[in-house]
C-alpha cells in the first residue's frame, strides 16, 4: 500500500497516464505477465508460462474513495479489498488506484498493489518494487525481460514426470540433513540452546478458523528512534520490533483479562535466498520466537527477546533454511494438500503460534511512476490458525507498520497499531 503525492508526476495525474506508466515497467518484471498452467497427467506441481492473452486492465483497476477520503473511509476498503480472491487463472496479481484519499483536492493517491505469496516473499517482492520506483520522477523506459515461454499440456507432463522420477534420488540426499537436524535439535533443547519449538504457544482469541474478511490498520515510527533504542541497548532493529509487538500484544490481553501464562510465540519469516538465486520467487523459511508477554519490565522484555533470538537465528542456520521448502519438493503436491488441510485442523485445536511478525528492508524508493512516495506499508499474509499478522516495513527513514487480521477472531487491529508510538516512546524515556 502506497501513499503517493501526485504533484510531481511529469505532465500531471491522469489515470490513464499512470496506467500506461506501469505497462512500460513491466516489461522488465516477467513475473507480472506469467501465470500458473498445469496438465491432467503432470504429477509435479504447476509451472510458470507467459499469460498469451495479458491485458493490463484486467489486473489495474480504478476506484474513488468515498467522501470524506479520510483515515476511516481508507482503512476500511483497505480491508476489503484484502479480502478479494486473486483469479488463478491470470498473472496473480492486482493493483487498484485509490483516488480520492484525503479529499477530492489533496493531490494525493493511493495504490494498493496485491501480490499471491507464489510470485514472491517479503525480499523478492522488495527487489520487485524497487523496478517500479525510481530516484526520479521520469526515468528511462526498461529493456524489455522475456517471461517464460509457453509449455503444452504434453511438455508439462513430461516434466513433472521427469521430476517425480528424481524424487527418490532427491529423498536419499535429503533424509542424512533431515535426520541431523533432528538430532541436533534435541541436544539444543536438552542445553537449552534452542528456538521456541511450534505448538507450544498458548491457545487465545488469535487462534482459530478464518474467513475470507480481512481488516488492516496502519502505524507509522521514525526509524532514528528505532535505532537509537537498539544501539543503545546493543540489540537490532528487528528486536526492537518485536518487544514492541509483545509489549502491545501484553497489553491487549491484559485489558481482556486474558493474559496467558505462558509467552505468545511469533513466526518470523526469514529470507532463504542463497547466492545462487534458485527459487527466486519465495524462498523463505521462518523461526519460532517467544515474544515474552510475560515479562511486564519493557527493557528487560528488549533484551530477552534479543538473546533469545539470537539462540533462534543460531538454530535456523543449523537445520538449513530451505530443508522444509525441499520437504515440500519432495512429497509433491498431492501429499502437500493432504498435509496442509491436516495442519488446518490441527491449529483449531493446538495453535502453532499465535502471531506472525515480518521485519524486512525495503528499497530506496522516492517515486513510484512518477509519484513521490509519501508513505510505504507491506502486509503478510493471515495463515492457518493465526488471525493477524504484523509487517514493519523501513523506507525512507520511517519504519511503516501494517497490521491485517481475520475479522472473526480480531474485530479491529487498530487498537494495536495506535499503541506502537506508545511503546517506543516508552522504550525511548529509558534512554534519557
Amino acid at each position: 500500500m502506497l501513499e503517493l503525492d501526485t504533484a510531481t508526476i511529469p505532465g500531471g495525474y491522469s489515470y490513464d497516464r499512470f496506467r500506461d506508466a506501469l505497462s512500460a515497467r513491466l516489461r522488465a518484471i516477467p513475473a507480472f505477465r506469467e501465470k500458473l498452467s498445469d496438465s491432467f497427467l503432470n504429477l509435479d506441481f504447476p509451472v510458470w508460462v507467459e499469460d498469451g492473452d495479458f491485458d493490463i486492465d484486467r489486473h489495474v483497476h480504478r476506484i474513488g474513495l468515498p467522501a470524506p477520503g479520510g483515515r476511516a473511509e481508507f482503512d476500511e476498503l483497505c480491508g476489503y479489498l484484502a479480502g478479494l480472491r486473486l483469479d488463478h487463472r491470470r498473472p496473480l496479481w492486482e493493483m487498484w488506484v485509490i483516488e480520492g484519499f484525503g479529499g477530492s483536492l489533496s493531490g494525493r493517491l493511493a495504490v494498493m498493489l496485491m501480490l499471491h505469496h507464489a510470485i514472491a516473499d517479503g525480499v523478492t517482492f522488495a527487489n520487485i518494487l524497487s523496478q517500479l520506483c525510481s530516484t526520479e520522477p521520469d526515468p528511462s523506459p526498461p529493456a524489455l525481460v522475456q517471461a517464460a515461454p509457453a509449455a503444452t499440456q504434453l511438455r508439462i507432463a513430461i516434466g513433472g514426470l521427469a521430476r517425480f522420477a528424481g524424487r527418490p534420488l532427491y529423498l536419499v540426499r535429503l533424509l542424512p540433513a533431515t535426520v541431523r537436524a533432528v538430532v541436533d535439535t534435541v541436544r539444543r533443547a536438552v542445553t537449552g540452546r534452542a528456538m521456541t519449538a511450534p505448538f507450544t504457544a498458548p491457545r487465545t482469541v488469535l487462534n482459530g478458523s478464518l474467513t475470507a474478511d480481512r481488516k488492516v490498520a496502519f502505524a507509522r515510527l521514525d526509524l532514528a528512534d528505532v535505532k537509537k533504542v537498539a544501539n543503545h541497548f546493543g540489540v537490532k532493529v528487528n528486536d526492537v520490533s518485536m518487544a514492541l509487538v509483545g509489549g502491545l500484544a501484553r497489553q491487549f490481553f491484559l485489558d481482556r483479562g486474558e493474559l496467558p501464562k505462558s509467552s505468545l510465540v511469533a513466526l518470523v519469516p526469514v529470507s532463504a535466498h542463497g547466492p545462487s538465486g534458485r527459487n527466486t520467487r519465495n524462498q523463505v523459511s521462518g523461526i519460532y520466537a517467544s515474544l515474552h508477554t510475560q515479562i511486564a519490565d519493557p527493557v528487560e522484555r528488549l533484551r530477552t527477546i534479543a538473546a533469545a533470538n539470537i539462540v533462534a537465528k543460531e538454530h535456523s542456520s543449523a537445520i538449513g533454511a530451505t530443508m522444509l521448502q525441499d520437504w515440500g519438493q519432495v512429497i509433491g503436491p498431492v501429499l502437500l494438500g493432504i498435509a496442509k488441510h491436516l495442519y488446518a485442523r490441527l491449529t483449531q485445536f493446538r495453535p502453532m503460534y499465535n502471531v506472525v511478525v515480518s521485519n524486512v528492508p525495503g528499497p530506496r524508493a522516492r517515486y513510484f511512476l512518477g509519484a513521490e512516495v509519501s508513505a510505504m506499508y507491506v502486509f503478510g499474509p493471515v495463515m492457518h490458525g493465526a488471525g493477524l499478522n504484523v509487517t514493519l516495513w523501513s523506507a525512507n527513514g520511517t519504519l511503516h507498520i501494517a497490521l491485517i487480521s481475520c475479522p472473526a477472531l480480531l474485530p479491529d487491529p487498530s487498537a494495536l497499531a495506535e499503541g506502537f508510538p506508545a511503546g517506543l516512546n516508552q522504550l525511548l524515556s529509558e534512554i534519557d
